[in-house]
Parts: C-alpha cells; structure tokens; sequence
C-alpha cells in the first residue's frame, strides 16, 4: 500500500516544533540626532532557540516595519534574521516566515519595538532586550519538509544565545502553575465545605418550621 510520504504527500501521525526566539535590543542615543530626530538606534530579530541553521527549511524571513521607513519591507534569505535600524518611537513589527516548500503556510509572528524600560524589559550593558520565547509547530508536515525539518547543522552557538533565561522562566511558570492548581484545589474544598455546612443548615431551618406548623395544627 503506497504511503503518502512517497508520494509527496504529508507525514501523517507526525508533529514538528522548532523553538524559536523573537526580539529586538535597542540602545539610546543620548537625545534627539540632528539629521533626523531619532533617538535609539535598534535591532529586531527572529533566531534558533536552539544553535540550528534555519535555513535548512527557511526560504526567506519579511520584516514589515513602520510606514514611516522608506523601506518598510525588509527580506532576509539567509541568516542571520535581524534588521536594525535607529528611529524615536516605539510600534508593531510583523516578522513573517516562508519555507522551503510552498505547500506549507507562511508563519507570522508579531512583535512590539521596545525602546523604553518597563517591568518587561531586560537592561544589559546599557543596551535594553525585549525578546520571547515562541515555536513554530509543523502538523503532518509534508514529505518535502520533513528531512530538511529533522536535519541538523549547527550554526554560530553565538547566534543562539539569549539574554533572557527561558528555562528559568520555565521552572517558574510551572511552579506557579502548580501553585495556582493548589490553591485552585483549596479554594474549591472550602467552598464544597460551606455549602454543605449551608445545606444543613437549610434542612435545620426546614425541619424546625416543619415541626412549628405542626405545633400550630395540634393547637387547633
């Protein structure tokens, strides 16, 4: 019986992930630049969680900047995936990902500019990181993608390096979602435990106004 593989087909049964990393560093000028006004100059970036040649399965990587640019549109073919540039502001960059094989669809990932500290920002060396963990999850994909998918070359290890420890933040979202069940599960037992304390009280009371109507109807 032919299988879809030989085919040209999908790999059935199959999934995929390829962790990846999207961010941008920004540093600042120290006040506004005469020519044009900007004040930090930036770099925005999608790269390998993982030390692994993208483009092994990654025809092309768009970067849609702001209107404002005179080339809003930037295409890399080859890593590494970054664009920099300097501007004042702060806005949404869509990073869209084509593959090697037509048939599977572009991926697009969002990502906002950040030039300004904030409680979500890492400070490093003066040079402010913005950057989060994300996958990229192939479903059955197709016969074309699977071995370049499953192939591995190494690239610069020094492309791969991240300024924020996601294996760490990792470790405490999963402690704190334990937490959260925990206290979830505690919550829950407290409520189940006042409810019943109330339905006993309720069948107390109705009990006691059973037993006073029936006083009553003795009475008369």
């Amino acid at each position: 019986m032919a299988n879809d593989h030989a085919h040209g087909g999908r790999v059935r049964g199959t999934t995929v992930v390829k962790a990846v990393v999207v961010g941008n560093s920004s540093s600042y000028l120290g006040g506004k630049r005469d020519t044009d006004g900007h004040t930090h100059t930036w770099t925005v970036y999608l790269k390998p969680f993982k030390s692994e040649d993208m483009s092994l399965y990654v025809k092309k990587v768009h970067f849609k900047l702001h209107d404002s640019y005179s080339q809003p549109l930037r295409v890399l073919t080859r890593p590494p995936y970054r664009v920099s540039e300097s501007g004042w502001g702060e806005f949404e960059i869509m990073i869209k990902v084509f593959f090697h094989d037509p048939t599977e669809k572009p991926v697009t990932f969002l990502h906002l500019l950040k030039l300004f500290q904030n409680d979500t920002v890492t400070m490093k060396d003066k040079t402010l990181i913005s950057e989060h963990y994300d996958e990229i999850i192939f479903t059955e994909p197709t016969s074309l993608m699977y071995p370049l998918l499953v192939s591995s070359k190494p690239q610069d290890p020094g492309l791969a390096q991240h300024h924020q420890n996601f294996e760490e933040i990792e470790r405490k979202t999963f402690t704190a979602i334990i937490e959260a069940r925990r206290q979830i599960k505690t919550e829950i037992a407290e409520l189940s435990a006042r409810i019943k304390n109330q339905k006993e009280s309720y069948q107390l009371l109705k009990q006691e106004v059973k037993d006073l109507e029936q006083d009553q109807g003795n009475k008369t």
